[in-house]
């Protein structure tokens, strides 16, 4: 008997608004009246957000590609054997040939796109679990040694050393420690976090885990923005998955069960703040705590905690399964490893694209992102999100890493990479960056805290004076 075919529509947010639901219920449909046995599996995206929906027909040769695939595309893919990988306007080949995808190196984001994002058993096969497993082998210490070794350091934006605060948190003396997961991803054009938490939500989930191992956790808590309702959806499901499994189990060494919860956030951009994002937990408003103590030291609920960004975590499974020395392979000078760049605005290939660092924003903007979808020509990109800054064309030559930015006066922050055409208003942008920054601010340093003293609490009217000079050196 001849097995069904296998075809993957994505089930990510980024293809549900272009349609893609319709796309795989039309497909369904279709093969019943043509009496084919087809199987439908929603996966994650692959990144690759322009060709969304994305329509991916398993054959003896790989996955071949066909996409943006509309309703109205449905018949004539049928009618043109799409199902053996028959040749289509929409036709793209092997997916993993197309350049764009081709040319990354993906090391956190290796599953995603790939598999059933809540099936165990596919995730197990594509190497998930391999990290937890030597992980349960392992004295905390060592698990700890490793991942300082790897050289990985904060994706939420900070860039501090994932290693040095787990070291922190391991040796507190304390009945109670937590993990927490800081899901609040609020820059503008950035979207890693939540596609990876709707295509590969077990990543996380072991990453976390394995950090309760290092640092004698048995709790652990996704802070989540409320503006995700279908990441949200499946970390539910995944999380069920994972403890019905016997995965956050207890651990050779005798390390208790770990338990993990989801919670919803408002949507406050302070909260992408760690210290804000604890207070949120607990209760409270969204406000930015006073340091020290560290939240390694004293955090959620005055217990030592461990707060990292979804990719940080996410990367943690695939450091233990490969090692320290295969992930610091990658990147450049302090900044090891591989970040997953995310294009927006006017770019003709918007998406995900993960390289190791050292990668120059020409090669993402032109290369991989094709240039303006205008056509027009390009002005600035923003790096590092509202907090960040506008890089021209001149500066194109930058490679993306932390020091290397920070040299040009940019940042890297998130990976959100936004693309201005000639015909923007650079000091416009700026006041509306200036508007959003001053609105969404904890007050606490000195130029919001004497504006708002003086001004009041209106933010139309503050944005207004703020804005202009000599406040604003871009007015």
């Amino acid at each position: 008997m001849t097995a069904p075919v296998k075809v993957y529509v994505s089930g990510d947010a980024s293809a549900l608004s272009v349609g893609a639901d319709d796309v795989a219920q039309a497909m369904e449909t279709m093969a019943t009246q043509r009496n084919i046995e087809l199987v439908v599996i929603r996966n994650g995206t692959r990144g690759m957000l322009w060709l969304e929906p994305l329509v991916e027909v398993e054959t003896p040769a790989g996955r071949v590609a066909y996409g943006p695939v509309s309703l109205e595309d449905v018949p004539s893919l049928f009618d043109a054997n799409f199902l053996r990988g028959g040749e289509h306007s929409l036709a793209h080949g092997l997916t993993e040939k197309i350049p764009y995808f081709a040319r990354q190196e993906r090391l956190t984001f290796e599953r995603c796109g790939v598999i059933d994002p809540l099936d165990l058993d596919d995730y197990e096969a594509c190497g998930g679990l391999t990290g937890l497993r030597k992980a349960r082998s392992m004295a905390p210490s060592e698990i700890v040694d490793i991942v300082t070794q790897s050289g990985l350091r904060g994706r939420g934006g900070a860039g501090f050393p994932t290693g040095i605060k787990w070291k922190t948190a391991a040796e507190q003396k304390s009945e109670k420690k937590y993990i927490c997961c800081n899901a609040d991803e609020g820059d503008s054009g950035t979207f890693a976090d939540r596609m990876l938490m709707e295509g590969d939500p077990y990543s996380l989930i072991e990453g976390m885990v394995i950090a309760a191992l290092a640092v004698g956790a048995d709790e652990g808590y996704i802070y989540l923005r409320s503006e995700y309702p279908h990441a949200a959806k499946v970390l539910r499901a995944a999380i069920k998955k994972w403890e019905a499994a016997g995965h956050s189990g207890q651990g050779a060494d005798g390390a208790p069960a770990f338990k993990l919860h989801l919670r919803m956030g408002a949507g406050a951009y302070i909260c992408g703040e760690e210290s804000s994002m604890l207070e949120s937990l607990e209760g409270k408003r969204g406000q930015v705590r006073a340091k020290p103590p560290i939240p390694a030291i004293s955090g959620l609920f005055e217990k030592p905690t461990i707060i990292n960004n979804v990719l940080s975590l996410a990367t943690v499974p695939v450091i233990l399964e490969k090692g320290a020395d295969h992930y610091k392979h990658f990147g450049m000078g302090r900044s090891r490893g591989t970040q997953p760049f995310q294009l927006a605005g006017d770019i003709a290939r918007g998406g995900l694209v993960e390289k190791a660092f050292g990668v120059t924003l020409d090669e993402l903007v032109n290369d991989f992102g094709g240039g303006a979808l205008s056509g027009k020509p390009i002005r600035a990109v923003q790096t590092g999100g509202p907090l960040g800054a506008y890089l021209p064309v001149s500066e194109f030559d930058v490679q993306m890493d932390y020091e290397a930015l920070a040299e040009r006066g940019a940042m890297l922050g998130h990976g959100g990479v936004v693309v201005f055409n000639n015909t923007v208003d650079m000091a416009q942008q700026a006041r509306f960056a200036m508007e959003f920054c001053e609105i969404e601010s904890c007050g606490k340093c000195t130029p919001c805290r004497t504006v708002q003293s003086i001004i009041g609490f209106s933010p139309r009217l503050r944005s207004r004076i703020i804005c202009k000079p000599p406040f604003c050196m871009n007015a």
